[in-house]
C-alpha cells in the first residue's frame, strides 16, 4: 500500500512538471503579456514582420524635408525628403488610453539616455525604479528624441518585438539600430507630427 502511495505521489509530480515544462515552452514561444504588452522572457528569437523594416516610400507632404511624420494607426513613423519620398520606420504606438495626436519639436537628442518613469507611471506599475541608467537593458533603448516639454519621445527599445504593436505609454518607440538611423538624420528643432 505504501509503495503504491509513493508511486501515485510520484506520477503527480512527474506531471505537474511536464504541465509546467510544457508552459514554460510555451511561453517562451509566444512570450508573456503584462498590461498588455508581450515580453519575451524565453530565449525564442523574435521575428518583427517584414512590412515594419525601414524602407524608402513615395510620400506626398507638404511640410519640408526633416519633418517626421507619425502615423500611429498604420504604425509608421516617416522622414519627408526631398522629391516625394519618406524614410519609412515600423514603431511602436501608445497602447489604449494612452494615444495622442499633436505637433512638437524635437527639444533634445540623448544617446543611452537614463530613464526616470514618471510618477504617474510609477503608480500604475510600483515595481519600476525611479531611474535606471542608459544601457541595453533600458527601456529608452539606444537614442531618445525628447518631444518639446511633454514627457513624450521618440526612443530605442530592447523588445524589438513590440514594434507594430501597441504597448506603451504614449512615447514611439523603433528597434535600436532605427532609432540610432533616425537620430543621425534629425536636428533638435525638427518638426514631429502626431496622429
Amino acid at each position: 500500500m505504501q509503495a503504491k502511495t509513493i508511486v501515485s505521489a510520484v506520477a503527480i509530480v512527474a506531471a505537474a512538471v511536464s504541465i509546467n515544462t510544457g508552459a514554460a515552452i510555451a511561453e517562451s514561444q509566444t512570450g508573456s503579456v503584462y498590461n498588455n504588452v508581450r515580453y519575451n522572457f524565453g530565449s525564442n528569437t523574435w521575428k518583427m514582420d517584414s512590412k515594419y523594416l525601414p524602407a524608402e516610400v513615395s510620400y506626398s507632404s507638404k511640410e519640408k524635408p526633416g519633418t517626421i511624420i507619425i502615423n500611429t494607426r498604420k504604425k509608421y513613423l516617416y522622414v519627408v525628403q526631398e522629391g516625394g519620398k519618406a524614410k519609412r520606420f515600423g514603431i511602436g504606438v501608445g497602447r489604449r488610453g494612452f494615444r495622442w495626436r499633436g505637433e512638437e519639436k524635437v527639444s533634445r537628442k540623448a544617446e543611452w539616455p537614463a530613464w526616470h518613469p514618471p510618477a504617474e507611471m510609477r503608480e500604475r506599475e510600483p515595481h519600476l525604479p525611479e531611474r535606471m541608467e542608459g544601457g541595453e537593458d533600458n527601456p529608452l533603448g539606444a537614442r531618445a528624441l525628447y518631444l518639446g516639454n511633454t514627457l513624450y519621445r521618440i526612443h530605442g527599445t530592447h523588445q524589438p518585438w513590440t514594434i507594430g504593436e501597441s504597448v506603451s505609454s504614449g512615447c514611439i518607440r523603433l528597434r535600436n539600430e532605427d532609432v540610432i538611423a533616425l537620430y543621425d538624420m534629425i536636428d533638435i528643432g525638427a518638426k514631429v507630427i502626431v496622429d
